[in-house]
């Protein structure tokens, strides 16, 4: 039983289906840090004005008293991706909802990483929000829904999980995968993707 009903966290809704070269000529990414469990709050000023922004949510299940409970949750607490230019940095200032303005140095690496993070999401599996992010193996997933991504993978007990990084925030999301869709990456290919400006 959903306590509250999905909320729009992408506006416009095609913004990560866009080219970084045609976002870049619309604006830039700017991380917004915002007050405790203000996300939505934001996203909802955000809306109403037509500021592009992203809040990727998880669903979050609980049973209480026999009764099972969703909730959708930022995946990144404190946080909202906003894409605009100087003016609507400035809107986002004058809500009082946000603490800090991020300004994003790599702006392609930042749109990869929220791109991928959003296939996560897309798929519906069970994710896991990651704090600050742990040393792992670099793989590429060759089998299920996520082929063809590449990332770290980390081992959690007997399970495994892969990794997606949001780079600038040093923190993630893993969503549980099996051993046979996991191909370790070659040294060669892994030099090439660390060679890679963030």
């Amino acid at each position: 039983m959903p306590l509250l009903p999905l909320e729009t966290c992408l506006a416009p809704e095609d913004l990560l289906d866009r080219p970084a070269g045609e976002l870049s000529a619309s604006g830039q990414w700017w991380v917004l840090h915002t007050r405790p469990r203000a996300e939505k709050a934001l996203a909802r000023k955000f809306l109403g004005r037509g500021i592009a922004f992203y809040l990727p949510l998880h669903q979050r299940q609980w049973r209480t008293r026999g009764r099972l409970f969703s909730s959708h949750l930022p995946l990144f607490p404190g946080y909202v991706f906003l894409h605009g230019d100087a003016h609507a940095r400035l809107h986002a200032l004058e809500t009082n909802v946000v603490v800090r303005c991020l300004a994003v140095a790599d702006q392609t690496q930042l749109q990869e990483d929220l791109v991928r993070v959003r296939r996560l999401i897309a798929s519906g599996a069970a994710l896991t929000p990651e704090g600050r992010l742990r040393a792992g193996s670099r793989v590429e997933l060759v089998a299920g829904p996520f082929a063809g991504m590449q990332g770290k993978v980390l081992k959690v007990g007997k399970r495994l999980k892969f990794l997606v990084e949001v780079h600038f925030l040093q923190q993630g999301v893993s969503v549980e995968v099996d051993g046979w869709m996991i191909q370790p990456l070659s040294s060669r290919e892994v030099e090439s993707v660390d060679a890679e400006p963030r």
